[in-house]
This record gives structure tokens, C-alpha cells and sequence, in this order.
């Protein structure tokens, strides 16, 4: 594999700049992310579907890029990063547009299946991207790039929330939304570093199943990413129906829990460095397992509120870490986080309906019981995140253990 020579890897401002160029691209597509969940009340009515409908159609972007992730890693080869970053985050913040367009259900569900595979397929363009930034600069920088797309969906959500509140169409504001990110994300794509494979290097295959050495690290992340999505989507429920909050109360939580994992993320970097992957994660873990405990036991919302902002600072960079874990364990970094991403995915799409099941057969705080023991699974399985050689600013590689060691 070959790397841009405009970029190399001991030109510090370069990679600075290449850097800020992938935090961008991520913040374009969080907003991208925010800009849509504010107007599904909106589609939904628009379509005039059920609720159940909705939940359907709604898994429509789980699939399609779950189908649609292992295919990046061959974009990449045949067209090199940049370009192929380029094309497929245009294809995701113009399929923003798609899916207030749909009249029914039937559409809706395929413009919400193109919107899940072009997300994917940008998701891991830009994550492999963001692990060679870091293995040039010779620190962890993932967790602040996940950082940087909550920030973007932060705002996203913050101008959707605003444009439902002046009752603007929701087609008018993703048609325009999806123009200006276009606009954004393409210049930004000109920084980001310019990866290209040898001439003789095999291509990978087109599609092909996540490698052995990305299930465990996936099975970690599965675990972060159920904790989250289901702190996310049914905290304010567990705050209303179990602890009898007030509405506001509940709605609040789910926004100061996204808060919690922009903030953690943004910070994470520094931990990282300094105590090394598997020691964070297992620090998180212990953090996510006493939050889920406050959590099941909690008599009042005020203790609640703790558990779910401990269950946000204890997964927050896990999936940052997982994906750049992926990219060292094998010679095909795409391949493998895909694979991850894939995995993780799937834990997204499974979280909110097995609370809601769980909750039918039990109760919700025997669902958060099961949430608390997978954030156990972080501690269990953090070592699996100590990973291979990452790429010093001098070119060199850090020894394996010296790539995970606790920074002075």
C-alpha cells in the first residue's frame, strides 16, 4: 500500500491538517445523522404510516449498511481513499434528501435502505482514514474524531429542531441540508490523506465476510453500542414509567446523555494516551457496570440520571478504540473495520426492540439488568483491544505492547 506523498508521515502540519480534514468529514456526517432524526415525526406523517410501520421502515438503515459496508473496502482500492471518501460521503449527505420524499411505506423503506448503505460505506471510508491519521501522528485521536460526528449531530439535530419548530416542509430542509454538508464534506475530502494500494497488490474481495480477528473485537463493541443505544432510546421511558419523572425530566435525559458521550469522546484522546486502550476500556466498563447498577436499583430519578451519565462516560470511546483495534489486526484495515462496523451495527439494530422485549416478558429494570451485564463484557473483554504495531510520526512502529502501554 502506498500513502500520498503530498502527506508524509514526519510533516506534522500535514498531518494537522489532515487531521482537521477528518474531523470535518465526520462532523458533516453526524450532521447528516441529526438532521434526519429530527424530522421522523414528520416523515412518518408524510407517508402516513403506523407506528409499527415506522419501527419497520426504521430498520431499513441497519440493513443496508450492514449489506453494504464490506463493499468499501474494494471502493478504496480501485479509487484510493480520498476519492473514494469523496464519492460515498456526497452519496450519504445527499441521500439525506430521500427519505421525506417517500409517500408510503414501500419508498420509504428503500430511500431508508439506500440512506443506510451509503452512511456505512462512508462510515468505514472515513474510520480507516482516521486510523491512518492516527498511526502518523503516533497518538490516539479516534475517540475526539467520534467525538467531533456527536458534535455534528448535536447540531444537526439542533437546526432540525428548529427548522420543525417554524413548521418549515421537511422536504425544503433536507433538500437544503443535504446541499450545504455536500458542499462542506467534498472541499474537506481534499485534506484527508490520499491512500492508494500498489499496483501489484491483490484487490480485496468485493464482498466478503468480517475476518476472524475483528469477531471478538466486534463482540466488545456489540456490547458498548447495545449499552448506548439503549441508555439513548429508552432512558426517558425508564425515567417516566418506572420513576414516575416528569416529561421534562425525561426528556432531558436523553439529551444530557448525548452530551455525556460528545464531551467523554472529545476528551478521550488524553485517557487513551495515557493509560492505554485496554486499560480505558476496562476503567469504562467498570464505570457503564456500576451505572447500570445505580441504574436497576435506583428509588429516584436523581440516582438514575447518575447511573445513565455513568453508562455514557463508561462506552463512550469504546467503539473509536474497537475500530482502530480492527484496523491493526490484519494486512486489510477496511476489511476489518467493516467487519467491526458490521457487528456493532447489528447491535444497534437489536438493542432498542430487546429492551422492549425484555420489558414485555419482565419488566424495564430487568432490560437494564441485561445492559449491566454487558457492560461487564467490557471489562471481561477489554484485552482483546490490545492491538498491533501503530506507526510512529517518524515512520517507525511501536512495539505491540508499547502501542497499548500507559503514556508518562
Amino acid at each position: 500500500m502506498t500513502v500520498d506523498a503530498e502527506l508524509p508521515v514526519n510533516d506534522g502540519g500535514g498531518v494537522r491538517r489532515a487531521r482537521y480534514a477528518v474531523a470535518a468529514v465526520f462532523c458533516a456526517h453526524g450532521a447528516v445523522t441529526g438532521s434526519f432524526a429530527t424530522r421522523v415525526p414528520w416523515i412518518q406523517e408524510h407517508a402516513q404510516i403506523s407506528a409499527g410501520q415506522l419501527g419497520l421502515a426504521l430498520a431499513f438503515p441497519a440493513v443496508g449498511a450492514a449489506l453494504a459496508m464490506p463493499l468499501a473496502g474494494s471502493v478504496s482500492h480501485r479509487f484510493g481513499s480520498r476519492a473514494a471518501l469523496r464519492g460515498l460521503v456526497a452519496l450519504w449527505t445527499l441521500a439525506l434528501a430521500l427519505p421525506s420524499l417517500a409517500p408510503d411505506l414501500l419508498t420509504l423503506c428503500l430511500a431508508l435502505f439506500v440512506f443506510g448503505a451509503s452512511a456505512g460505506m462512508s462510515d468505514v471510508t472515513m474510520n480507516a482514514l482516521g486510523v491512518e491519521v492516527e498511526n502518523r501522528i503516533g497518538r490516539s485521536v479516534m475517540s475526539s474524531l467520534h467525538g467531533m460526528w456527536s458534535v455534528g449531530a448535536l447540531l444537526g439535530s439542533a437546526a432540525g429542531t428548529v427548522a420543525a419548530h417554524l413548521h418549515v416542509d421537511a422536504r425544503l430542509h433536507h433538500a437544503g441540508a443535504a446541499l450545504v454538508l455536500t458542499a462542506i464534506a467534498v472541499t474537506v475530502c481534499q485534506g484527508v490523506p490520499d491512500v492508494r494500494s500498489e499496483p501489484d497488490e491483490t484487490p480485496p474481495p468485493r464482498f466478503a465476510l468480517p475476518p476472524r480477528s475483528a469477531l471478538l473485537i466486534g463482540a466488545v463493541g456489540f456490547c458498548a453500542v447495545f449499552a448506548e443505544g439503549a441508555a439513548m432510546d429508552w432512558s426517558g421511558v425508564y425515567l417516566r414509567d418506572v420513576l414516575g419523572g416528569s416529561p421534562g425530566v425525561a426528556a432531558a435525559s436523553t439529551t444530557a446523555f448525548a452530551l455525556t458521550m460528545a464531551v467523554a469522546r472529545l476528551s478521550g484522546d488524553r485517557i487513551v494516551d495515557r493509560f492505554g486502550a485496554v486499560g480505558t476500556v476496562r476503567v469504562g466498563g467498570t464505570l457503564a457496570t456500576v451505572g447500570g447498577v445505580l441504574v436497576v436499583t435506583a428509588t429516584g430519578t436523581v440516582t438514575a440520571l447518575a447511573g445513565f451519565g455513568l453508562i455514557g462516560l463508561g462506552v463512550a470511546v469504546v467503539v473509536p478504540l474497537a475500530f482502530a483495534a480492527a484496523a491493526r489486526s490484519g494486512p486489510r484495515p477496511a476489511q476489518a473495520i467493516a467487519g467491526v462496523a458490521t457487528i456493532t451495527y447489528t447491535s444497534g439494530l437489536v438493542a432498542p426492540s430487546a429492551i422492549g422485549g425484555v420489558a414485555d416478558l419482565s419488566s424495564l429494570v430487568a432490560s437494564f439488568g441485561l445492559v449491566t451485564v454487558l457492560a461487564f463484557g467490557l471489562v471481561a473483554g477489554a484485552g482483546v483491544l490490545r492491538n498491533g504495531p501503530r506507526a510512529t510520526a517518524e515512520g517507525g512502529a511501536a512495539t505491540p505492547a508499547a502501542a497499548d502501554a500507559p503514556r508518562p
